[in-house]
């Protein structure tokens, strides 16, 4: 994750990059407890979020798009709750698609990751389009996003979790993260 091309952002730039972590099943539920409060107003959510501001989910960047605010990056899938997201979203958040990138479920591989940190680099908005699942996206987000950053995801049927990054935050995800499949020592590699 340490490259240092944020301009490469092409349309097309499909990464089919390895798996670096899996989630192991037994954690399934403890990734579901948000790690920040839930708010359903995007405006209200707005005016409290740091920059800058990293929305993973589909529905989640529709509602900062709707409420005018372009996330500085936004990983999507074309998906929501397991099903397919519908034609208006998929057209606002696809819209300017700036990278591909491979990520089965339940993983996060090193396309996923180099892309976030490369568009945390970048001076421009960009958005992630990934080819298989963007859940875990909010990981590795937390841990490469500046302090006082935030990270907006979804927590189905409830709303939007805002997550203010901090010291705090980043130790919890870190905790989490220590305990995937994989080869986790060269995903932190990949977040420096």
């Amino acid at each position: 994750m340490a490259d240092d091309h944020a301009d490469d952002h092409t349309t097309g730039d499909h990464a089919t990059d390895d798996v670096l972590v899996t989630l192991p099943e037994g954690l399934r539920g403890e990734l579901k407890t948000p790690f920040g409060p839930i708010e359903t107003d995007a405006d209200a959510l707005l005016a409290e979020a740091g920059r800058p501001v990293v929305a993973v989910g589909d529905v989640v960047t529709h509602h900062l798009l709707d409420a005018g605010s372009q996330p500085a990056v936004a990983v999507v899938d074309g998906r929501t709750q397991r099903g397919v997201v519908d034609r208006e979203i998929e057209r606002a958040v696809t819209e300017d698609v700036d990278r591909e990138v491979d990520n089965p479920p339940a993983t996060l591989t090193r396309g996923l990751v180099s892309a976030l940190v490369d568009a945390l680099r970048a001076d421009d908005p960009v958005t992630i389009l990934v080819d298989g699942e963007e859940d875990l996206a909010v990981l590795p987000a937390i841990l490469a996003a500046p302090d006082g950053a935030s990270v907006v995801y979804g927590q189905p049927g409830e709303g939007m979790v805002h997550v203010r990054v901090d010291d705090e935050r980043r130790e919890r995800v870190r905790t989490l993260l220590e305990r995937f499949d994989g080869d986790v020592d060269d995903l932190f590699a990949e977040l420096e």
